[in-house]
This record gives C-alpha cells, structure tokens and sequence, in this order.
C-alpha cells in the first residue's frame, strides 16, 4: 500500500509539472526537489519556496532557468547554512552551466554523478565540510571554467582527469587534506607565454595540459614532491602549508608530514627531549655519592609521609558518610579540595595531545557532528587510521571533580570494548592549557546507516546487504549486553551506526558525553566545604544500563533497516504506528519493504518481522534479551550468496553472462 501511495504521489508530480508546464522537463525539477529532502537544516529559509506540486521551478529561489523556460541553467545558494549532502540526482540536471553552494555546511562526498553534467561552466562547493575524494568524472566536464573546492576535508590524490578540462582558468583546492603529488607532467623544457603561463607543443598530462589555467591555489593540504615547472608561473603562496620539496613557498614541519623520528611516544619525544634527558642523566653521574645518599634519605622519607597522609584520607572517606564537593576553589580560596584519581585504570590507554589531534583534525575545522554538548571532528592520525574525535563543549570553570572521575570512567568503559561490530576507542586527550577533554574513536569511512538509508544511493543497500547489517548490529548488541558490567548504547539508532568501506556495521556511542553529565549533575546540590575530602572513584554511580531500552530501540532500528523510512515524519508520523497494521499478517508484510528495493526474500522479512513485534512488546518483561534475538535471526536469515541469486533474476542474468 506504501509502494502504490509513494507512486501515485510521483506520478501526481509529474502530471502537474506535464500539464501546466509541458515545455519543462520535469526529471530536473525532481532532482532538484531531491536535493532539497538531503538538506535537514535550512536556519536561513533559503529553499522554502522550492515545492514539488509548483509547476515552474524557475520561480525558485537561487533556481536560474533558460529562456524559454524548459531548463535549469543555474544554481546559487551561498551563505545560506544549508546542512545536508549533494545527491547523484544533480546528475539529472544535464544543462545546468553553473552550480554553486559557496559557504555553506554541507556534508559527505562529492558524488561522482556531478560528471554527467557536460555544460557545466562553474562548480562552486567551497567553504562547506564535504570529505572523501575528488571524483575522477568530474574529468567528464570538458566545458568547465572555474572549479573551487576550497575550505572542505577533501582526501586522497588529485585525480588526473583533472587535466581534461581544457578551458579552466581557476582551480582553487586549498585548505582540505589532500596527499601525493601534483599530478603534472612533461617530458620536454617550458617557454614562457605572453600570459605568464607555460606553453608547449609536447606531450603532457595532468594539470601540465590545462593552458588556460590563470588562478591556482593548492595550499594548505599535505601535497608532496615538487611543484611541476609548468606550474612555477603560479606565485609561490599557492604551494604553501603543504610536504612539498620546495624552500620558496613555506611548508609543514616534518612532524606534521609523518617525518618525525620512528617509535615517538604521544607523550612527547623529539630530539629536544632527548638532549635534555641525556643532559639530566649526565648531571645525575657526575653528582658526588653523599649528594646522592641525602637524596634517596630525603626522599624516602617524603614518600613514607605521603603514604601515611594518604592512608589516613583513605581512611577518614571510609569511616564516614562521603561528602563529595566540586574539584574548584571556593570564593574564600580556604578551602582544599583532594580528588582521587586513579591513574592506573587509564594507564594502557593510549592518551594524545591536543596538538596531535589538532593535526590530524586540520586545525579542528572538519566538523561532522554537533550537540549542546559536544562536537563531533573528523581527521587523520598521519600513517594511521581516519579518526572521529570527539571533544566536550564545557569551560573549564564548570568542570568539576564530578565530571573528572566520571570523565575517567567512561575512558575506561569504552576503552574494554572489543568486537568486531562495535567502534574501536583509540584513546583519549586530557589537557588543562587550553582545557580540553576528548574522546579518539577509529572512523568508519562509509559515514553512518542513516545517510545511506535517507540520502544516499538506494542501491547501494541491497537486500542482502540490509541483512548482513541486522545480523552485524545483532551481535555488537549481545556482545555489549552479555558483558560484565554490561554496556548500553546511550541512543541507538541509525545514526549510531557507522560503516566500513564494505558495509560492515560498527555500534558507536558517540552520546556517551549526556551519561557523563547526567551523572555528574545528580550530585550538584550536595556541595559542602568541610576542609580536606577525599574522593573514590568506585564510590560513582555506575553507568546507566537500559536493556530493555536498547531493546525497544532495536526493533525500531529493524523497521527503519527494511522500510527505508525515518523512524519519525513530521508529515507522516510515527514508522512503528505505520507498520503496526503490516507486521502481523503475512498477506501485508510486504509493503513495509522499501520500494527502492527490486526483490527480497520473504522468509528473512517474517524472521525480522516476528522480532520486531519481540522487541516493541510494551511489556518489557516479555522482551527476549539480544542473546535469544541475535540467535533467532542467526538462523533464519540467509545472507548466502546463493539466496542473493535465488531472490534476483538480474544477479542470475549477470551470473549468466559472464560465464
């Protein structure tokens, strides 16, 4: 019934935009409203005459038409906070000749769709937060003048089709983190042209080829090797901030560019400190002995009296009831406050510096997420993993010993994780100047299984990839419930799972900041200032473990898997009181399936179905834990690729062809 509804609501569309507008076409204005759903912020109102019942488009705002009025030749939006992602359906808008989204927050990739549009003049995505790699199609653009990229968390290598676009005279790719070489080439000696440019009959490739090039801009980046000769004409400002051999144009130190000595510490190294640890070791050998016998007296006896000072608090916060009060001084300043922080639970986790994840992060611009409390930052250990790191939005007066121990604890909680199918804490960064407290988690490059169920290619979650996702999901819940503590994800749902270049899903609890804070703020009001207190970490509320709830949340997360659709519409409400009707009689069960998809297998729907009814039961007691669940879709869902072939009559036609 949903198939026949979201169809009969195209069809209207398109019969609106035939009839009252048939000289335009229409897939454009489909592309274009599209593109409006993958935006979900719009603080400046800049789409909101864009309507998909309007008959002519080129009313739109920032929408710029032909004469005649039957094609989009143009679009503007810059400055306008637009947060959401590029569809492959601009694709569609084939004579589209400028496209520019300048200064915005858009995020996710370049799609490589952009290649189809051949009259495009001017590509404009700068200033935005998009990540991933120029695609190489965008070498289909033979008409392009003007290319900027600037200001993004763009990587990987400049592509060489870069090099076809003939008439470009300004390529701007500054500020992003893109590696290797500069992908130009000659085999013979540059002469000057009139233009300052180099000029030459010669075979080249690559940027060597593009004579029009007037305005580059490459800086800031971490480009290698050398700047091409045919591209020496270009001031020297243009190459800065990179790894490139080239003294002119001020470049990265070789720490930033990974040059930095083999097996260095996070916690610091460098020739610096090794001279001055060898200074100090020089210094201790060469004291006399009676300088060294006072020392060790001296000392052991500043150790004993620590030990016993330390024993007695120990002893006092045991005796009586426990008075914990903020880790800050008082107005009087009389007041001293001990907190206990156990150094040893941390110890085998990796700790960064600011500095480092700085770094890695591009000077904390490549922004992929945010809260009230805490913002979420993509970036790149160098020679290491692609991370996400999150940091605590909080000024270091509010911080309170609360937070410290609680902040400890979590480390620890996240750091004893170990799954396939759940996010690998990598470490963690505690620093007081400037304060920071930060979270390192390995990033899953595929971004999370809400994009590409709501604004990424339908095509690209297949049935059986759907399914791999349930069985993956399934089994980070059980391992994460059945160990001892057992672990919760704070708030699952798609966006808390990410995936890996190969779909493969791992649970991230990226809201793990709210527990911290939330336990932290249950004991503001028993502030008391009684001298000398001692605080013990396992005297803390522990972290708050709802099953049940997790539970709830999965079954939810299953229909959103198979439908395709949010777990909540403005316009359409609530998914789990839509498919309430669907769930339970085999003749309907199939229309909760997203019709994006071309076939599934029946079986594996009535097992998902059947634990989804499992796990909304509103009688929590009759929930079955992830252990009974995980084990039921285990058994019942065929992820083979023999049952992918069985359900597809297209994989049967391509298995036929190529044998």
């Amino acid at each position: 019934m949903r198939a026949v509804g979201a169809v009969g609501t195209l069809f209207v569309v398109f019969g609106v935009l035939l009839v009252t507008c048939d000289s335009f076409a229409p897939y454009e204005g489909w592309a274009l409203i599209t593109f409006k759903e993958a935006i979900y912020e719009d603080p400046n109102m800049a789409l909101s005459n864009w309507n998909a019942l309007d008959a002519d488009p080129c009313d739109w705002s920032g929408v710029s038409c032909s004469a005649a009025r039957d094609h989009v030749l143009k679009i503007n939006i810059s400055n306008s906070g637009l947060k959401g992602f590029l569809t492959p359906d601009l694709g569609h808008l084939t004579y589209l000749q400028e496209l520019i989204l300048h200064n915005n927050n858009l995020i996710g990739t370049i799609p490589k769709e952009i290649g189809m549009l051949k009259n495009l003049k001017v590509l404009d995505l700068g200033m935005n937060q998009l990540s991933g790699t120029i695609p190489p199609e965008m070498g289909n653009l033979t008409n392009l003048i003007r290319i900027n990229l600037e200001s993004n968390g763009l990587t990987g290598m400049m592509p060489q089709e870069l090099g076809n676009l003939k008439y470009l005279e300004e390529l701007l790719l500054d500020r992003n983190k893109l590696q290797g070489n500069v992908p130009a080439e000659s085999s013979i000696n540059f002469t000057s042209n009139v233009q300052g440019m180099y000029a030459s009959n010669a075979t080249s490739s690559g940027l060597c080829r593009l004579s029009q090039l007037k305005v580059a801009d490459f800086s800031f980046n971490f480009l290698v090797g050398g700047i091409p000769k045919c591209l020496e004409y270009l001031p020297s400002v243009s190459f800065q901030g990179n790894c490139l051999q080239n003294k002119d144009a001020k470049q990265r130190s070789g720490a930033q560019c990974g040059a930095s000595p083999p097996g260095k510490s996070h916690s610091g190294g460098g020739p610096k400190n090794h001279s001055a640890k060898d200074k100090a070791k020089r210094e201790r050998t060469s004291r006399p002995g009676w300088l060294l016998a006072l020392e060790i007296v001296t000392g052991t006896m500043v150790g004993t009296l620590f030990l016993i000072a330390l024993l007695t608090g120990l002893q006092r916060c045991n005796s009586k009831p426990s008075i914990i009060i903020p880790w800050k001084k008082s107005a009087s300043e009389k007041d001293h406050i001990s907190v206990y922080v156990d150094s040893d639970a941390l110890k085998d986790v990796m700790r960064f510096s600011r500095q480092e994840l700085e770094v890695a992060c591009e000077d904390f611009s490549n922004i992929i997420g945010s809260s009230p409390d805490s913002l979420v930052y993509k970036g790149t250990i160098k020679g290491g993993p692609e991370i996400a790191v999150i940091s605590l939005c909080i000024k270091e007066e509010h911080w309170t010993g609360y937070l410290e121990l609680y902040f400890q604890r979590e480390v620890a909680d996240l750091a004893r994780l170990n799954h396939d199918n759940t996010g690998r804490l990598l470490g963690y960064c505690k620093e007081s100047t400037p304060f920071t407290r930060m979270l390192v988690f390995e990033y899953a490059s595929n971004g999370t299984l809400y994009e590409h169920l709501h604004y990424g290619e339908g095509c690209q979650l297949s049935w059986t990839r759907r399914m791999k996702i349930v069985l993956g999901i399934a089994r980070g819940l059980k391992y994460l419930h059945e160990l001892d503590p057992p672990f919760t994800i704070s708030e699952l749902n798609s966006s808390a799972v990410y995936l890996t270049e190969d779909f493969y899903p791992k649970l991230v609890d990226f809201e793990s900041w709210k527990t911290i804070l939330a336990r932290s703020e249950k004991h503001s009001g028993s502030i008391d200032s009684q001298g000398s207190i001692c605080v013990l970490a396992n005297s803390l509320e522990g972290r708050h473990e709802d099953i049940q709830g997790n539970i709830y949340a999965f079954g939810v997360l299953l229909l959103e898997i198979v439908s395709g659709r949010p777990p909540y519409c403005k316009d359409k409400g609530s998914l789990v009181n839509w498919a309430k009707e669907y769930l339970e009689l085999p003749e309907v069960m199939s229309y909760v399936v997203d019709p994006e998809l071309k076939h599934f297998q029946y079986e594996d729907l009535k097992a998902v179905c059947e634990v989804v009814n499992l796990c909304l039961n509103p009688d929590t007691t009759k929930r079955p834990l992830m252990q009974e669940i995980s084990s039921m879709l285990e058994t019942r869902i065929d992820t083979s690729f023999s049952a992918e072939l069985k359900s597809s009559s297209l994989a049967w036609a391509e298995l036929a062809l190529s044998s």
